[in-house]
């Protein structure tokens, strides 16, 4: 006797069906919807990025063979080729933004406590990935005179290491103008490379109560202010208070910042970071600048893991989609992590999670064991049934002998 779902069906409960119909009616997206909607379109593409299927073919046909198992997701049966492809070029991308959303404030319940930090503020690492596409295929994702290429930003809150924002935008947009779009809430920490070097932003930032850590560029023209002898801690070269020079820079932003020069033992090479957090130690900086690297794995872990590097269509609204897709598979894949007792590498986590999506197992036992073997249901006595028909049919011909 089957107890419970497929554990894909089990991941796709995550998102609440209420309120994805209400996302579905808020973007009108089922408006010229002939029988396929939106949740069928959602399990096919969940399904394309944790089975990793390579094409609309082959999500189809994956749903297909497995007769009798779509019902449990939700879906009367598999989807057509050409049904799916139209629902991905037509199907606004901006409800899975909003699939998105409440899949993240779930998340964020289970995140409370897990620092790696002692001080009290929010720490978020803000930075970008190109994703090349063939230009032949991607026309109107322009990036270079014979490459294409979109752009994806991503905000990582440190606490859980989720991905806290993200805009897709083309390869050619410069990170700084999305910098320019956000908002954070006074006492937070923003750590970031050195492509985001921007006086006017660094000065509305330090006026609102926001920090950030980034690196200086070596063409910047300073003023030395304030000297403060390096505490005897490991790597710290120099600690300084500068204000800034050169044209435009000082009304651009003219408040004290503070320059930390580091020694990057693994690199064999000097960092200098710039900063307006004027309190935490020099060491502290230098570790918070250490952390960015988390975003870098982020990124890699997303296209390693999912499809983000190949796409099953061509039009700006199929590879929106596709993308969101992934980003919200990449947080059912943290939820499970953050529920299970056992430290899943994500690699693992979608190997063992491909090869069972359709096992009928429970989610949160199989999460946590999922070695064991599932225990047997008991089976009739067959043997005294047997016994019982030959005893029948022996009295019955001894009657009519």
């Amino acid at each position: 006797m089957v107890r419970c779902g497929s554990i894909f069906s089990q991941m796709l409960s995550l998102v609440d069906r209420r309120e994805f119909g209400y996302a579905v009616a808020r973007r009108k997206a089922e408006r010229y919807a002939k029988g396929y909607g939106c949740w069928e379109q959602f399990v096919a593409m969940t399904f394309c990025q944790l089975a990793q299927a390579h094409s609309l073919r082959e999500i189809c046909g994956g749903l297909s063979c497995c007769t009798g198992k779509v019902v449990h997701l939700g879906m009367g049966e598999a989807p057509r080729r050409t049904t799916l492809a139209y629902a991905n070029e037509h199907r606004p991308w901006e409800l899975y933004q909003d699939v998105f959303g409440q899949l993240l404030a779930r998340c964020r319940g289970l995140t409370k406590g897990k620092r790696k930090f002692r001080f009290k503020n929010k720490l978020y690492s803000l930075d970008a990935t190109v994703i090349d596409l063939c230009l032949r295929m991607f026309p109107w994702a322009k990036f270079l005179q014979t490459k294409g290429a979109v752009k994806l930003h991503l905000l990582l809150d440190h606490e859980g290491y989720l991905p806290d924002f993200a805009h897709l935008t083309e390869g050619n947009v410069h990170e700084v103008r999305i910098a320019r779009m956000l908002s954070f809430a006074p006492g937070s920490i923003i750590v970031m490379d050195k492509g985001y070097v921007d006086y006017r932003l660094f000065g509305r930032w330090t006026e609102e109560g926001v920090f950030f850590v980034t690196r200086q560029k070596k063409n910047a023209d300073y003023r030395v202010v304030k000297r403060t002898p390096p505490a005897k801690e490991k790597g710290v070269l120099a600690d300084q208070v500068i204000r800034l020079r050169g044209p435009g820079a000082a009304e651009k932003c003219p408040h004290f910042l503070r320059r930390v020069v580091v020694w990057d033992e693994k690199n064999r090479k000097r960092l200098v970071l710039l900063t307006n957090q004027m309190e935490f130690s020099a060491a502290t900086i230098a570790a918070i600048y250490k952390e960015r690297w988390q975003i870098e794995i982020f990124f890699k872990a997303l296209k390693q893991n999912l499809k983000v590097k190949t796409f099953v269509g061509t039009s700006p609204n199929a590879l929106k989609t596709q993308i969101w897709t992934a980003l919200i598979a990449i947080l059912m894949l943290k939820y499970l992590q953050f529920k299970s007792t056992l430290s899943w590498a994500l690699s693992n986590l979608v190997a063992f999670l491909r090869w069972n999506l359709f096992t009928y197992r429970d989610l949160w036992a199989w999460i946590n064991d999922p070695f064991e073997t599932p225990p047997v249901e008991p089976e009739p006595d067959q043997t005294a049934f047997s016994f019982a028909v030959i005893g029948q049919h022996n009295a019955v011909n001894e009657a009519r002998g």
